[in-house]
């Protein structure tokens, strides 16, 4: 029957792996700290990344990419964007064709700017494509694990792959709806995690909801002009891997990304908050390569902007959100 290859053995991926362990497949997780592989196959627990959880006995982990992808009728990617590159050129002879292969990662990468679909074409060939999803929406690691009703989307170049990765994880906790736009699925899964460093900033700076509002709001705006910018579909940003997702990452108290936000808006230098962080923040290195992707295509993203100037130009949060609010007035549904 096969069984189910996990890349990344992070929380996300951990939680996914438990998630389809649970419905009865054989799941194996591929990942590099040895202590987290051994503490998944002696322990049944992985407490660096998703502590408190036993996982099922079906779910097994390994160094050893051959044992995780030999057979395996399903692969899912859940590595940080700015590793997938390295990690799929790796393991490229061990990743079988013709199954689907579905991507968990929510990121841009810097310097080619590519979304994670064109790097894994890139990497394994554009034969892939027609097998490969990708899977994003309002789902935090933790929750799934606690088998809290998530629901998410996912996205193929073909329907009839989108929709057997779509009944292969929903489950009585777990929905998954379909999509073939594969580029406003990834763009919203990526895009959100940079909006939601500027919500946690204005938290941390002490400021209520009619802030947060307005960074969604305007997150959101900046979402769809990328978009369709990108010629995805702007519908698929009001939906769950744009607004769903927005929303989660920028109030969520389980969000990486608007805790950096948040601890920036106390004062806090970047290199502090991510050496004490634990986990990747995957909207710190999405915010430059979405502040290029704008750029390269003229689209005007103000919150993005400020933010890459914060992160990477050391530019202070109030004088960021000084520069957004003296912006020239215009019209609200404004594209350009």
């Amino acid at each position: 029957m096969g069984h189910v290859a996990v890349l990344g053995a992070g929380a996300w991926g951990t939680a996914l792996a438990k998630l389809l362990a649970e419905k009865s497949n054989e799941v194996w997780i591929w990942g590099r700290p040895p202590e987290v592989i051994e503490d998944i196959e002696k322990n049944h627990r992985n407490n660096r990344y998703l502590p408190g959880f036993d996982l099922p006995r079906n779910l097994h982990a390994t160094e050893d990419p051959e044992r995780a992808l030999q057979g395996a009728n399903l692969v899912l990617l859940a590595i940080p964007s700015h590793a997938t590159r390295g990690v799929l050129q790796e393991l490229n002879r061990y990743i079988p064709r013709g199954v689907p292969l579905v991507s968990a990662t929510k990121g841009i990468e810097n310097d080619s700017l590519m979304l994670m679909h064109q790097v894994t074409l890139d990497t394994l060939g554009p034969e892939c494509l027609a097998m490969y999803t990708t899977l994003s929406g309002p789902s935090f690691a933790k929750e799934v694990a606690l088998r809290h009703p998530t629901v998410v989307a996912v996205a193929g170049s073909r329907r009839e792959v989108a929709q057997e990765v779509q009944a292969r994880f929903s489950s009585e906790v777990f929905r998954v709806y379909w999509s073939d736009d594969l580029v406003g699925v990834e763009l919203g899964g990526a895009l959100k995690n940079v909006i939601a460093i500027a919500a946690g900033a204005g938290d941390g700076m002490g400021f209520g909801h009619n802030s947060r509002a307005a960074v969604i709001t305007r997150g959101l705006n900046e979402l769809a002009k990328l978009a369709v910018a990108k010629g995805a579909n702007p519908l698929t940003i009001a939906g769950l891997a744009g607004m769903g997702d927005l929303v989660l990452t920028c109030t969520g108290e389980l969000s990486r990304n608007r805790t950096v936000g948040i601890e920036l808006g106390r004062g806090k230098k970047l290199e502090d908050i991510l050496n004490t962080l634990g986990h990747v923040a995957e909207g710190v290195k999405t915010a430059r390569s979405a502040y290029d992707l704008a750029r390269s295509l003229q689209v005007e993203m103000p919150i993005t902007e400020q933010v890459y100037q914060v992160l990477y130009h050391g530019k202070s949060v109030r004088d960021a959100l000084a520069d957004l609010m003296r912006r020239p007035l215009l019209p609200e549904l404004d594209f350009r």
